[in-house]
């Protein structure tokens, strides 16, 4: 079960890297919680499509994603990890590195993201 919930979270970075946005929409569970640089929203599926649709992410590669923990409770499911982020347009950009947290939930039969935060790794 936890190599499911590490597949499903590397699914969704790919959407987002791919900016494909019915494969983020599948995985996600509306309204969702989304916590960050910015604070914290409560995304509905019109908000995150508008999101989507801006742009945002819509630059980014993935390189590495590692030192996952996930722990599942019967239909519920955290998974925290660290990720590092880069840009596809500029290779002189300095990659960010972020420790990240999802929340999934299964309903139906289908694993769907909830709950996701990210906070940028201070660079010593």
């Amino acid at each position: 079960m936890e190599n499911e919930i590490i597949k499903l979270e590397k699914n969704y970075w790919q959407g987002m890297e791919d900016h494909d946005y019915e494969t983020v929409k599948q995985l996600t569970r509306f309204p969702c919680t989304v916590a960050g640089k910015n604070g914290v929203m409560r995304v509905d599926e019109n908000e995150f499509k508008h999101m989507f649709d801006s742009g945002s992410g819509a630059d980014i590669r993935v390189t590495d994603i590692s030192m996952a923990a996930v722990e599942v409770f019967g239909n519920s499911a955290i998974i925290g990890y660290t990720i590092t982020i880069g840009s596809k347009s500029d290779a002189q950009k300095q990659p960010m590195q972020c420790a990240c947290t999802s929340t999934w939930i299964k309903e139906q039969d289908s694993w769907r993201c909830a709950m996701h935060t990210e906070s940028e790794l201070v660079q010593e």
